[in-house]
C-alpha cells in the first residue's frame, strides 16, 4: 500500500538536467513516436576514445513498442534506487532520533537510532529483519556532510556495521571481521572535498552522496544477555561530522521518543516504490547516481525517453502504464528466493554478490524487493528457500523438519540462526514469541550424536523438544539461514545447507 504523507505519496517532480524535446507526434497507437532529444556527448565516456560518441539522435520517432521496451528495462534497472529515495524520505523525517510506530529506527539525515532489543513483528518498513541483533538504522547525504561512526571496544561480541551506497552496494568495511579497533570511522561523499579533523580513526568513501547505515550487534535471547549489552549500546552512534569532538557520545536509546507512521501498515511491506509516480522520480536517480563504466548510454537512452514523457502526456501515460505491469509482471515474482541468487543444494538458494551487484541489475533489484539492504557476503551468508526437499511449497498445513547433522553446522566465526517468515517476508506472529532460532539460543536440544533437529510447524509437535519448535502460519511460510562471519566453506559452497523434510 502507499501510505498517505508517504514520500511516494508526495512525489517529487525533479526535472533538474532535462533535454530539449520537440512535442511529441502520436501515431495509431495512441502512444506516439516522438522526436528523442539531441545527441549525447561522450556516451562511452570522457575520455575513452578521441572522437565522440553520440547518443540518440534528434528527431527520430520512436514506436511505441520501443517507449514499452526501454520503460521497462528502465523500471527494473532503477528500482532500488527510486526505493532508496523514498526510504530515506520516509525514515528521516523526524526531529530527533526516535522509533517509528514505536518499532523502526528513525533518525535525521547524518544519524542514527539504535534499538536496545529485537525489533518488534508488527513493523512493515523493512522485510526479513532478523532477531539474532540489536539494529540501529539512518540516512546520509554525504556530499553535504560526511557522518562519524562511533565505534566502542565490542570484546568479544560479534558486530557489524555496514554502509550502503544509492545502488545499494556496500563500501565501508567495519565489523569484527575485519579487526575493526575501537575509534570514530567516517564516511564521506564522492564530491566531499573537505579535511577530516585529527582523532578520525579511519574514513571510507561513498561513490553516492546519498548513502544507508545499520550497525548490528550480536545479543542472545536472555535476560543476563540483554542487561550485558545495555552499557554497550548506549556507546554506539552515528553522527555528522560537525558534532564531532574527539569524544564518545553516549545516548539513551531506551529512553527516544516514538513517531507516528505515515498510515497503517497492512500485512506486506510499505509500497517505497509507486508505478504511477516511479518515472518522475527517476530524474533525481540519473541526476545524483553516477554511470557506473559501460553504463553512460543507458544513461543517455534514458533521459532521452523521459524528455519525451515529460513533453508528451501520451508517452507519460504509456510508461505509467508499462511500471505498473513490469511491478506486476516481474517485480513482484521477484519475493520468490528461487529468483534472488543460485541454487545453494537441497532447493535452498543464495545469493554470490550481494551489496557488491555492478551492472546485476536482476540480483540488485531482486533482494531491493525481497530483502533490502544485506551485508556483504564476507560479513553474512544468507540463504533462504520456499520449499521442501521435494520442490513443493512450504505450508503450514503440513510438518517438517530441518536437520543439521554431527558437525554440519553452520561453519562461522560469527552465529548463525534460523528464521521462519510468512508469504510477505515478515514474522508470523506466536503465543511464544520465536521467529527464529540459532546461537542466541542455548537451551536447544541436541541429539546424542551431536545433531540438531528443529521442527517447523503450526501446532507444537508432540515427542519433540519444544525449545526446538519454530511455529509456522497456517498457510505459506520460507526459511532464511543467517551465518554472520562465514568460514570459507560457506563462502565457496562447500558446504551444503540441511534437508527441509515433510513429516506430515
Amino acid at each position: 500500500m502507499v501510505a498517505r504523507g508517504s514520500p511516494v505519496a508526495a512525489a517529487s517532480a525533479h526535472r533538474a538536467h532535462r533535454d530539449t524535446c520537440s512535442p511529441c507526434v502520436p501515431d495509431s497507437s495512441g502512444v506516439g513516436s516522438f522526436p528523442s532529444a539531441r545527441p549525447a556527448v561522450g556516451a562511452i565516456g570522457r575520455g575513452a576514445m578521441a572522437d565522440e560518441v553520440a547518443g540518440p539522435v534528434s528527431d527520430s520517432r520512436m514506436p511505441a513498442a520501443f517507449v514499452k521496451t526501454v520503460g521497462r528495462f528502465a523500471y527494473v534497472w532503477g528500482w532500488p534506487m527510486v526505493s532508496m529515495i523514498n526510504r530515506r524520505t520516509g525514515l528521516t523525517s523526524v526531529p530527533e532520533p526516535g522509533l517509528r510506530g514505536g518499532v523502526l529506527p528513525n533518525a535525521p539525515l547524518g544519524g542514527v537510532c539504535m534499538m536496545t532489543d529485537y525489533i518488534a513483528p508488527s513493523q512493515r518498513f523493512v522485510a526479513c529483519t532478523n532477531q539474532d541483533v540489536l539494529y540501529g538504522f539512518g540516512f546520509g547525504s554525504l556530499d553535504e556532510q560526511p557522518a562519524v561512526f562511533q565505534i566502542p571496544d565490542f570484546g568479544a561480541r560479534f558486530w557489524v556495521a555496514a554502509a550502503w551506497d544509492h545502488r545499494t552496494d556496500s563500501f565501508a568495511q567495519l565489523g569484527k571481521q575485519y579487526g575493526t579497533e575501537p575509534g570514530f570511522y567516517a564516511v564521506v561523499g564522492p564530491n566531499w572535498k573537505g579535511t577530516l579533523p585529527k582523532g578520525i580513526t579511519g574514513s571510507f568513501r561513498s561513490s553516492t552522496a546519498l548513502a544507508a547505515f545499520c550497525p548490528r550487534v550480536f545479543i542472545e535471547d536472555t535476560p543476563e544477555d540483554r542487561a550485558a549489552v545495555a552499557d554497550l549500546v548506549r556507546q554506539v552512534n552515528i553522527y555528522p561530522l560537525d558534532e564531532f569532538d574527539g569524544t564518545m557520545h553516549t545516548y539513551d536509546w531506551a529512553a527516544v521518543p516514538s513517531f507516528p507512521v505515515p498510515d497503517e501498515a497492512g500485512s506486506a511491506e510499505i509500497r517505497w516504490v509507486d508505478p504511477d509516480v516511479y518515472f518522475d522520480q527517476l530524474h533525481e536517480v540519473l541526476d545524483t547516481v553516477p554511470p557506473l563504466p559501460g553504463e553512460e548510454a543507458l544513461y543517455q537512452q534514458f533521459r532521452t525517453l523521459l524528455a519525451a514523457a515529460d513533453e508528451s502526456p501520451e508517452v507519460k501515460q504509456a510508461l505509467v502504464e508499462v511500471a505498473r505491469e513490469t511491478e506486476s509482471e516481474l517485480i513482484t515474482p521477484l519475493l520468490r528466493w528461487e529468483f534472488n541468487g543460485p541454487a545453494a543444494g537441497n532447493n535452498w538458494y543464495s545469493p554470490t554478490n550481494n551489496s557488491a551487484f555492478g551492472t546485476d541489475y536482476l540480483t540488485r533489484t531482486a533482494l531491493a524487493r525481497s530483502n533490502m539492504f544485506e551485508n556483504a557476503p564476507q560479513e553474512t551468508k544468507y540463504i533462504f528457500t520456499d520449499t521442501d526437499i521435494d520442490g513443493i511449497q512450504l505450508d503450514g498445513s503440513h510438518d517438517y523438519t530441518v536437520t543439521f547433522g554431527a558437525g554440519e553446522l553452520p561453519p562461522v566465526n560469527g552465529f548463525f540462526s534460523v528464521t521462519l517468515y510468512n508469504k510477505h517476508h515478515f514474522y508470523y506472529e506466536n503465543g511464544l514469541g520465536r521467529y527464529s532460532l540459532g546461537t542466541k539460543n542455548p537451551d536447544l536440544k541436541h541429539g546424542d550424536d551431536g545433531s540438531l533437529t528443529l521442527y517447523v510447524s503450526n501446532q507444537p509437535p508432540a515427542d519433540a523438544p519444544q525449545n526446538n519448535w519454530l511455529p509456522a502460519p497456517p498457510d505459506e511460510f520460507s526459511l532464511y539461514i543467517r551465518a554472520y562471519w562465514p568460514q570459507q566453506a560457506i563462502l565457496d559452497g562447500t558446504w551444503k545447507p540441511p534437508q527441509v523434510q515433510r513429516t506430515t
